[in-house]
């Protein structure tokens, strides 16, 4: 899966920008980036949300335990990829149909976060157990939600374009060639949300989250740390 955001969505993290003026690499635009993507994944979609946004997945070699999937409801698109293992729970939680997907729900429970705002975004995603990444984009408010387990069991990276764009997919290599060194292991655990003003651990919100330089050899630029627990996000 694929998300791209311009800056009106979403400011590029410094981390990143510091992690790339460390180490100049080559790196693309975001319309190459998401030609890359339709072009080299078989039965690829993309589509275009307003003119700030980009998203894109394909079914092509997804994992029958992970599956990808989409979904779009009052203007609240999410890109999943995972499984939860309290899905039935969940459902009734929210007053949702026992048909309901992995993908419905975490729509419902980020619409269940907006509309009793100020509720804190951590606990919705602390109800979250199993294995998953998402990306939230909410069209209304042009409000950008991102997730990983807590586990980092579902693969999610996160790097800057050439011409500024934040990215977000599961497939490093693809980002790499966009991205250079500007790149990141989305970190397991976390949650980012251009509502609260970047990214937060969600057992432990108030931690501070630091990037660690990488090593030159290393593919990332950097390493995301929360601090007061043992999470990393940047190695394979």
């Amino acid at each position: 899966m694929l998300g791209i955001f311009s800056s009106s969505v979403v400011s590029p993290p410094e981390e990143l920008v510091a992690a790339g003026s460390r180490t100049p690499s080559p790196k693309t635009t975001a319309g190459k980036l998401l030609n890359r993507f339709v072009e080299s994944k078989a039965s690829a979609v993309s589509l275009q949300v307003g003119e700030h946004v980009q998203l894109a997945y394909t079914h092509h070699n997804e994992s029958p335990w992970q599956p990808r999937s989409f979904a779009v409801k009052d203007e609240i698109f999410c890109l999943f990829e995972g499984a939860l293992d309290n899905l039935g729970s969940l459902r009734q939680q929210y007053g949702l149909a026992k048909s309901a997907t992995e993908v419905i729900l975490v729509i419902e429970a980020y619409k269940a976060l907006r509309d009793r705002a100020p509720y804190p975004a951590n606990r919705v995603v602390c109800h979250l157990s199993g294995n998953f990444a998402f990306i939230v984009f909410d069209k209304s408010t042009s409000t950008l939600f991102v997730a990983s387990d807590q586990y980092g069991k579902v693969p999610l990276y996160w790097g800057i374009t050439a011409d500024g764009y934040v990215a977000f997919a599961d497939d490093a290599d693809l980002l790499k060639g966009a991205c250079g060194k500007s790149l990141a292991s989305f970190p397991q655990g976390c949650f980012y949300s251009t509502a609260v003003g970047g990214l937060r651990c969600y057992e432990n919100p108030k931690n501070k989250i630091t990037a660690v330089p990488a090593e030159e050899e290393e593919i990332w630029g950097a390493t995301f740390k929360v601090e007061g627990s043992a999470v990393l996000a940047g190695t394979e």
